[in-house]
């Protein structure tokens, strides 16, 4: 019986024993760490920067990928009615182009409505009183088409018909500059990846180069282990750690990198965005972008370690 309840604690005792394994080899990293700290806060500085940079570019191109699905989703057609085309024929007009199946909803700026807009927004109000009382702006229809309509093939027939019309003087609809825009963002994502593959490979190295020197540095030490019956695993524990940590504390100074460097950029880009009217501001996805930064420095920073800790110990075991 005594042996059946040995038998049902030995898990248990291998599992508290594995996790004090762990624990030891953890303090013991930090410990490492801390003997030489301006080295190793040198190393995670610099994995920090090769961690912002991607990152920093990435948060930029979603912001602006942002600020163009804005723009996209309140496109409309601006449909500038002929002169001697008065409010009740407009509305009219209105009414009828709503109807078809291609339109979502149609909106009128009369003459008086489109000229205290422009009076409000232009600030040409001494070009806007040489007319005097004549108002010399026409009545607007702004069609607006159902969402994601601009990717299909009828929107063009929309145009086409509108233009048709009599009543019709000019319309306007172009979002080839906003194509062009998207092109231009999901190629510098392309490159941004690349780019971040590039620094990712470069972290690799760095974490695998300082775990190598600090074991070298620590070589008798580690024989004279393997001599007292040191399993690899147990030699591993306190170098992978470290490249953990190194990692981790990379990928922190990274997001604060990030952190700095858009406030620096949120008071010009809202001064900016308040010209053109508009609410947009950066976004930095907060606290998710902490996480993920410090998730992966860390697994970089493990990556590397256990390339140079499985080098070293193929070395030592040919030795």
């Amino acid at each position: 019986m005594n042996s059946t309840f040995d038998l049902d604690r030995a898990p248990k005792r291998r599992l508290k024993s594995w996790l004090t394994g762990h624990l030891q080899s953890l303090f013991s990293s930090l410990g490492l760490l801390f003997r030489s700290p301006g080295a190793a806060l040198l190393t995670s500085a610099v994995i920090g920067v090769a961690l912002a940079l991607p990152t920093g570019f990435l948060l930029l191109l979603n912001n602006a990928e942002r600020l163009g699905r804005g723009w996209e989703g309140n496109t409309e057609i601006s449909v500038f009615l002929r002169m001697e085309v008065g409010d009740g024929e407009a509305a009219r007009l209105a009414r009828e182009i709503a109807l078809r199946r291609d339109v979502d909803r149609v909106r009128v700026v009369s003459r008086a409505a489109a000229l205290e807009e422009y009076k409000q927004r232009s600030g040409f109000t001494d070009v806007i009183a040489a007319f005097g009382d004549r108002n010399p702006l026409p009545t607007v229809l702004l069609v607006e088409p159902p969402r994601g309509i601009e990717a299909l093939a009828n929107v063009a027939g929309l145009v086409a018909s509108l233009r048709a019309m009599p009543e019709v003087d000019l319309v306007l609809y172009d979002l080839k500059w906003l194509r062009r825009f998207e092109g231009i963002v999901g190629t510098l994502r392309r490159g941004t990846m690349i780019l971040a593959s590039l620094l990712a490979l470069g972290v690799i190295l760095i974490v695998g180069n300082t775990i190598r020197l600090t074991i070298d540095g620590r070589r008798e030490e580690i024989l004279i282990a393997k001599l007292c019956g040191a399993t690899d695993a147990f030699i591993r524990r306190p170098f992978l750690y470290s490249g953990l940590w190194h990692g981790m504390v990379g990928g922190l100074i990274a997001a604060i990198l990030v952190g700095v460097g858009f406030e620096l950029l949120r008071g010009p880009v809202a001064h900016l965005a308040e010209l053109y009217h508009s609410e947009f501001a950066l976004t930095t996805q907060g606290s998710s972008t902490i996480l993920r930064l410090v998730m992966i420095g860390g697994a970089l920073g493990l990556g590397g370690a256990w390339a140079a800790v499985a080098r070293h110990l193929r070395i030592e075991e040919t030795a």
